[in-house]
């Protein structure tokens, strides 16, 4: 499978959305546009610790 990473949103910091990804394949840290429900439009969520 792969590992269990959460998306945080870049302007407020809310922690919104979890994930899989397979890290042997992706090294760096995944940067997705969400919606963030605290902000209430699309951010760029990136992956967290």
């Amino acid at each position: 499978m792969g590992e269990k990473v959460t998306l945080a949103c870049e302007n407020c910091a809310s922690r919104n959305y979890t994930t899989n990804k397979n890290v042997s394949k992706q090294s760096t840290r995944l940067e997705v546009r969400k919606f963030c429900k605290t902000c209430g439009k699309h951010t760029l969520h990136r992956e967290t610790k």
